[in-house]
């Protein structure tokens, strides 16, 4: 076969092309899927009713953005990993299967990252949760969600701000002022780098929140991050369906507030998720009376909370920490929260429980922050954040539908789709003839994706079955 050689000429393009003939990427078919699924749920009507009073009928100035149109761009920011706004703009302008995703044409330009940017600004806060809570309604009438036992944990992002230009609370000072300024009060007119370094390594409680914050995002706080470095943080806290792994509520923190001390608004959020999705969906199963057990690790468990959770008649499965021997004089209300804590995490059922948190938890801030490109935040103030996390994990809990429906969650999923198929069939073919011709197989050799199943005369062909074994990722 001649070898194809590259035409130095510029080549004629086509006037007329064929839709049929228009290259398709490797995620096309989760799209395609995922647009049936939204199309046949209402999605868009859905969404443009609730936004209908952000938009004016005359038509003036910059092009809108369409709801369903702009909720979707923040979709493809989770399913394919991009971290910022500008990104997700130049992946819709490069992409065919993402341009039929979002419903434009081929003369019809995707928006670009400030249009993203502002149609997020006006859309406000509680329609981005109400779009969260319509993707929690799917997963009910799906079955996979049931609002009985939830667990709850948080991790830690990295805000859009540099530790370097912080700012004194009450003067503005920047911090080489700061020192500077110390410095000469302590009698070194001309201070230098290692008299400021010195000068700085003897001071006590020098990243107190307190004392500094970031001039331009206020709401980051000075945190020690999961790898031992200190940057500005915001502390996102996730609670869990354990039944299906879904997310039911999202709530963003300073990244210097106790677990102590967010558990409780993280609990009422989801219970007034579950209870919005119940009386929507009543067929669905989901408990109208919120969650009835909460599986905690051990950096919540306190008295407060323990008490707090039993006065909502709420089963606590919460990880104690080692404290020694304690003092109960006058704390008969804790102590019985603690015991009775106690003595369901050693059972049988707390330690499934808490297993399945580990579980279910960790994948979801792996999928959401890790794969999902949420770890470094690119925008500023709670509200803003808090709008693409709630989108994201409405992404996210759509990919659980997605997996239900069609065995792959996310585009990557569908990677290696073929492959699989083509080599599980293969080991069947092989082990039904290693069979026929009476040699010895065992399914160990066959490996990890096929199983005999043994029946009472042992195994035999016409009780083979083929595990696809996938994370979905």
């Amino acid at each position: 076969m001649a070898m194809g050689r590259r035409k130095d000429q510029e080549q004629q393009e086509e006037l007329w092309v064929p839709r049929e003939a228009l290259a398709k990427g490797a995620g096309h078919p989760f799209y395609q899927r995922l647009n049936q699924l939204l199309e046949a749920s209402g999605f868009d009507e859905f969404v443009e009713e609730r936004c209908q009073r952000f938009y004016k009928e005359e038509k003036r100035g910059r092009p809108s953005l369409i709801p369903g149109v702009y909720f979707r761009l923040l979709l493809i920011g989770y399913f394919e990993g991009l971290d910022s706004e500008r990104g997700i703009a130049w992946r819709a302008q490069d992409s065919l299967a993402l341009r039929r995703f979002l419903g434009l044409r081929l003369n019809d330009a995707p928006p670009d990252h400030s249009t993203i940017s502002r149609t997020r600004r006006l859309i406000d806060l509680e329609t981005h949760r109400e779009v969260f809570t319509w993707v929690l309604r799917l997963l009910a009438e799906k079955g996979l969600l049931k609002g009985q036992t939830l667990g709850i944990d948080a991790t830690t992002l990295e805000a859009n701000a540099a530790m370097r230009t912080i700012v004194r609370r009450e003067t503005g000072e920047g911090y080489q002022e700061f020192l500077k300024r110390l410095a000469q009060e302590s009698g070194i007119a001309t201070p230098t780098r290692e008299d400021l370094a010195r000068l700085d390594r003897k001071r006590a409680h020098k990243g107190s929140n307190e004392e500094w914050e970031h001039p331009h995002d206020p709401d980051a706080r000075i945190t020690k991050m999961k790898d031992g470095r200190t940057h500005l943080a915001h502390k996102v806290e996730h609670a869990v369906d354990l039944t299906s792994g879904a997310v039911v509520a999202v709530n963003l923190a300073p990244g210097d507030a106790g677990d102590t001390a967010t558990v409780g608004e993280t609990v009422c959020e989801a219970g007034e998720q579950i209870a919005t999705v119940a009386s929507a969906a009543p067929e669905a199963g989901v408990n109208p009376e919120g969650p009835q057990e909460i599986v905690l690790d051990k950096g919540y468990h306190s008295n407060e909370v323990l008490v707090k959770l039993a006065g909502w008649e709420v089963r606590s499965y919460c990880s104690e920490p080692e404290r020694g021997r304690r003092r109960w004089e006058g704390k008969a209300e804790e102590q019985a929260a603690v015991y009775s804590n106690r003595r369901r995490i050693h059972g049988e059922r707390g330690k499934r429980l808490l297993r399945q948190r580990g579980e279910k938890l960790e994948r979801s801030f792996a999928h959401l922050y890790e794969t999902g490109g949420m770890r470094r935040l690119h925008l500023r103030h709670h509200p803003n954040i808090l709008k693409r996390l709630l989108v994201q994990g409405a992404a996210f809990n759509l990919g659980l539908v997605m997996r239900k429906i069609s065995g792959k969650g996310t585009p990557r999923g569908w990677q290696g789709y073929g492959p699989d198929l083509f080599l599980a069939l293969l080991r069947l073919l092989t082990g039904l003839w290693a069979r026929a011709l009476g040699s010895p197989i065992s399914s160990e050799s066959m490996g990890p994706r096929f199983r005999w199943s043994e029946g009472a005369d042992g195994p035999g062909p016409a009780t083979v079955k083929i595990s696809l074994t996938t994370t979905g990722c």
